[in-house]
Parts: C-alpha cells; structure tokens; sequence
C-alpha cells in the first residue's frame, strides 16, 4: 500500500493527500470524510481499508495515524444536508473540505471511489483505494472511527435503534425500530421513503 502512494510522488510532487468517507449507506446520522498526508517513511502494516478491520483496531490505528500523519483532517456533514443535496454531493462536499482543511496542502489527492471534486491540485480517483492506498486507508479509519462515536453518542438519546450495534446501517433490527416508532430528527429521511413504501405496500397486500 505504500508503494502504490509512492509511485504518485513523482515530478515534484511533493505532499500526496488520501481521502475517504464513511457513511454512504446508513439509514440515520452524518456522512465523514477525512484527509490524510503521511510521511513517505511511514508504514504500519495493519492499516488497510476500515471495514476489514475491528472496532478495536481501528480505534487503535486512529492514535498512530493522528500521531504520525503531516496533516489529517475530517468533516461531518449532517443528516439534513444529506436529505437537501443527495449523499453522493454531501460525500464529495465533506471529502473536500477536509482536504481544504490540511496543512500542507496536498500536491496531489487520491479519492476512493470513481466519484471526484474540482480542486487547485490534482485528484486521481481510485476504485477500491481503501484496499490499495495507505493514505486512502488512513483517510477512511479515522473517518470510519469519528462516524461510529458520533453514532454512539447518538445511541444513547435515542436508544430504540440500536444505533450502538449498526451505527445507522439498514439492519433488521433498525428497520423494524423505524417502523414501530417511526423516525427521530437524526435519521435521514429521503432514505427512509423506500422502506415506509415497502410496509404500506406490504400493508395493502394483506388488506387485499
């Protein structure tokens, strides 16, 4: 994984940033996103994509990444600005401004994904860069980490989700929450049109 940020640094380059998100598919909560720059001598073989590690790894390499990155930032953007402009613009957006928040700013920026944002330095988008690039792998343990404490905390204003346990995510155990209590102020409601479709439809059925 370090070598592939490596062969980027090239014609001067001199700073890469990696940047990732975490919470696209959530029914509840922020989207994150971070950047990262990291030393060219830095390596710790255990960092790789967030979701292939565990919680406690990941909180483990959150410390060694904050401690020795050259700048790392993240931004959350929130549940209403998700349901005003669409997950996939709220992902780049916070992608963005956390690579606007670094300092130095990057000479070159790989983004997870096939999705990219207009900026001063060049942006390459990597497919599975979270399985590929360090830095991109950094970028999504810290935003994957700041992600789950927010919705932990969450969890405990509104403990019928089980936010604790999915941290948003679509389970069962959510949607049934949702559809026996219906929705709080955090959950995203444009995500949630389908599923109350979903009941009402299978609703009718059984009055049919």
């Amino acid at each position: 994984m370090k070598n592939f940020d490596i062969k980027y640094l090239i014609d001067n380059n001199k700073y890469l940033a990696g940047t990732d998100e975490a919470g696209r598919g959530p029914l509840a909560g922020p989207v994150v996103a971070a950047a990262v720059i990291l030393p060219v001598d830095f390596y710790d073989e255990r960092i790789n994509d967030s979701k292939k590690l565990s919680a406690n790894l990941r909180e483990e390499l959150f410390k060694v990444i904050c401690k020795n990155a050259l700048a790392y930032s993240y931004t959350v953007i929130s549940q209403s600005k998700i349901d005003e402009i669409n997950i996939l613009k709220a992902s780049l957006l916070a992608m963005k401004k956390s690579v606007q928040k670094l300092s130095p700013q990057p000479d070159i920026i790989l983004i997870d994904g096939n999705k990219s944002f207009a900026y001063e330095a060049e942006v390459i988008t990597i497919i599975k860069g979270d399985s590929k690039s360090l830095s991109i792998a950094s970028a999504s343990i810290i935003a994957k980490v700041v992600r789950d404490r927010i919705m932990i905390r969450s969890a405990k204003k509104f403990p019928i989700y089980g936010w604790e346990r999915n941290k948003g995510y679509p389970t069962k155990e959510h949607i049934n929450a949702v559809l026996k209590y219906g929705a709080c102020v955090v959950h995203r409601k444009t995500f949630l049109n389908k599923i109350f479709d979903r009941a009402y439809q299978t609703e009718l059925s059984f009055v049919e």
